[in-house]
């Protein structure tokens, strides 16, 4: 959910790197799918470790931790501004903040330790293009999640090999098993929405007069329901200082996100609406 008993988030327990490293556990789970829970717990484990989606879901939070670390890590002057104190050492600090910060705004449980945004311009976009992640199908996360994310670059590659072989059947596997165009279209056409519902939600903030920075987080954060943002809604601060019009607005951006888009834009459209 994102709202801590504490209001410095889950960094009021800086000094405590086990009760961190216990949420970033259940963040991880949480962000995958339930059904794989169901089947660990039945102790069906390789069935777990075989799913696609879950391996892409773990790999990706691995390269982006080392990523994110790495960069915290070499930077002289991170340490000094924002996530003391360093009970371990720095190296383990520079991991622990980046892999929660990963795992929280990948799977949007909005939780902070420190102002990811303080850690350098470059992890500031990096961020930001983390916010479109999401966690996996079936899980408490919001984004437009892994699955989607998977169909989509499989169809962008499977393309070429369509376009040189225009008489094939290549059709799109997913866990080994064949994907329907019908599915493919409708990640694509979710994606499209997405991306253009953020475009909107960006500058409809930024005409309320927010800069460009806090218009852009703002709009990913709330569609993604995330929860930190960039600039002036960055993790140090909040949605307060929205105008009216804005907290109404980036309201109806996180119940679409929510609720996947279509089961709220389809009240929008007259197809809806018209009698049959």
């Amino acid at each position: 959910g994102g709202f801590s008993t504490k209001n410095a988030s889950v960094a009021y327990w800086n000094d405590q790197p086990l009760i961190q490293y216990i949420i970033m556990l259940f963040m991880f789970l949480a962000g995958t799918n339930f059904v794989l829970s169901y089947f660990a717990f039945k102790g069906r484990v390789q069935k777990v470790l075989r799913d696609e989606e879950f391996k892409y879901f773990a790999i990706f939070i691995g390269i982006f931790t080392l990523l994110v670390t790495a960069v915290i890590y070499f930077q002289a002057e991170v340490p000094v501004s924002g996530y003391h104190p360093m009970v371990y050492g720095p190296l383990e600090s520079a991991f622990r903040h980046g892999l929660f910060q990963v795992l929280a705004v990948v799977t949007t449980t909005g939780f902070v330790t420190a102002d990811f945004t303080a850690w350098t311009s470059f992890l500031t976009i990096v961020f930001f293009g983390l916010m479109f992640a999401g966690g996996s199908a079936g899980s408490t996360a919001g984004g437009i999640k892994v699955m989607r994310h998977i169909l989509i670059i499989k169809n962008g590659l499977l393309e070429f090999k369509r376009t040189l072989h225009p008489n094939a059947i290549i059709p799109v596997r997913f866990n080994g098993k064949t994907v329907s165009e019908h599915i493919v279209y409708n990640v694509i056409a979710f994606f499209v929405l997405y991306m253009l519902l953020f475009i909107i939600g960006a500058l409809v903030l930024g005409l309320l007069g927010l800069d460009f920075t806090s218009a852009i987080g703002g709009a990913a954060s709330s569609l993604g329901n995330v929860g930190p943002a960039l600039g002036s809604l960055s993790p140090l601060n909040n949605f307060n200082s929205l105008p009216a019009l804005g907290k109404w607005w980036c309201c109806f951006l996180m119940l679409a996100g929510r609720l996947e888009l279509f089961t709220v834009l389809i009240l929008l459209t007259p197809y809806f609406w018209k009698r049959i």
